[in-house]
C-alpha cells in the first residue's frame, strides 16, 4: 500500500472503533454521569503513559464545560498529591488494559478514602473494572497501528468516551453558551457572549428625526448619520425608524410626490430594541431572525440610548 492508503486505512480503523463503542454504552455510563453530576467536589482524572495524556485532555474538557476537574499522575500521589483529594471528589481512572501497575497501586488509597471510582478501560474483567464503582468499557477490536501494538484506536476511543461524558454532563447541567464564555473569556466566542450593547453602541451624533419632517430633509440627516437609518423621536420617546431601504422604496412608489411625504409616512413604528445589558450574541440572533442590520438601545421608557449596527457586532 502507498503511504496515503495506510493513512486512509488508519482513519477508517479508528472511525470503526468509535462506532463500536455505541453498543457498549450501558447503565454504567448513565450511573457515572449521575455520580459526577451529583459530585460536590472535583473530578480527579488519572492515568499513566498514553492514557495519562488522554486523561489530561478529558480533564480540561470537563473543566471548561462546567465540571471542575484536573489531572494527576498516579506516580505523584506517592509524593504528596494525595492531599488534594477529599471524600467529595470522584476519581476517573483510565487504563486500556485495566491492569496498569502504577494505577492499581493508587486504587487502594482511593478506596480507603471512600472516594468513588469511575474506571475507563478496554477490559471489563480487569482489576480496575473490579474495583470501580462504575466501569465504562472502551475496548476496541484492533489498533489502527499496522502491528496492532501502538495505542491508536484505543486512545481515540477513550478520548471520544471522555467527550461523551462531558457532553452528557453539559446537557444535564443545562450548560449554555453564556456559561461556556465565562470559562473562555479570552476567545472570540467569549467576547461575543460577554460583550453587551453598552460596550459597542454608538451614542454620539445619532440621526434623530421629527416624524413630521419631510423626506427630503430626512435624507440629508440619514446620510450624515452614516448608519443607514434615522430614528423618529416624539416627546423624547422613540416613535419609529426609517432606513435607506425604506427611502428607496418610497422613491419608487411616490416618485415626484416623494418630497411631499413625511418621515411618519414611511417609518416602522415598532422597531427592534434592546437594553444596554443585551449581549452581542443575542443581538446577532435578532438581526438574523428579522433580517435587519441595526437595533436601537433603549431604557424602560423607550428613551434612545444608542444604536448597535451589524459592524459593531463584528468583534
Amino acid at each position: 500500500m502507498t503511504t496515503r492508503e495506510y493513512a486512509i486505512q488508519c482513519i477508517k480503523d479508528e472511525a470503526q472503533a468509535l462506532l463500536e463503542l455505541i453498543p457498549k454504552l450501558d447503565h454504567n455510563f448513565d450511573d457515572a454521569v449521575e455520580l459526577i453530576f451529583r459530585c460536590h467536589g472535583k473530578v480527579i482524572v488519572t492515568g499513566v503513559g498514553k492514557s495519562g495524556h488522554i486523561g489530561a485532555k478529558i480533564a480540561a474538557t470537563l473543566s471548561s464545560t462546567g465540571t471542575p476537574s484536573f489531572f494527576i499522575n498516579p506516580l505523584d500521589v506517592f509524593h504528596g498529591d494525595l492531599g488534594v483529594m477529599t471524600k467529595d471528589d470522584v476519581v476517573l481512572a483510565i487504563s486500556n488494559s485495566g491492569q496498569t501497575d502504577e494505577l492499581l497501586r493508587f486504587i487502594p488509597m482511593v478506596l480507603h478514602m471512600e472516594i468513588p471510582i469511575v474506571g475507563m478501560s478496554g477490559n471489563p474483567q480487569s482489576l480496575l473494572a473490579k474495583y470501580s464503582t462504575y466501569h465504562i468499557n472502551v475496548s476496541v477490536s484492533k489498533e489502527a497501528c499496522p502491528l496492532n501494538l501502538a495505542p491508536t484506536s484505543s486512545t481515540t476511543a477513550t478520548l471520544a468516551m471522555g467527550d461523551a461524558l462531558a457532553v452528557a454532563l453539559m446537557e444535564k447541567r443545562n450548560f449554555r453558551p453564556q456559561d461556556f464564555a465565562q470559562f473562555h473569556p479570552g476567545g472570540e466566542l467569549g467576547k461575543r457572549l460577554l460583550t453587551t450593547a453598552q460596550d459597542v453602541m454608538r451614542v454620539e451624533e445619532l440621526p434623530v428625526l421629527d416624524p413630521n419632517m419631510n423626506l427630503g430633509e430626512a435624507i440629508i440627516l440619514v446620510s450624515k448619520g452614516k448608519l443607514g437609518l434615522g430614528v423618529a423621536m416624539e416627546n423624547d420617546s422613540i416613535a419609529g425608524l426609517i432606513t435607506d431601504g425604506d427611502i428607496r422604496r418610497a422613491m419608487e412608489k411616490w416618485q415626484a410626490e416623494f418630497f411631499n411625504k413625511t418621515v411618519a409616512d414611511i417609518m416602522t413604528r415598532n422597531p427592534k430594541t434592546v437594553t444596554r445589558q443585551t449581549r452581542i450574541s443575542e443581538i446577532q440572533k435578532i438581526m438574523n431572525r428579522y433580517k435587519i442590520h441595526s437595533v436601537l438601545v433603549t431604557d424602560k421608557e423607550r428613551h434612545l440610548l444608542g444604536v448597535v449596527d451589524h459592524y459593531s457586532c463584528m468583534i
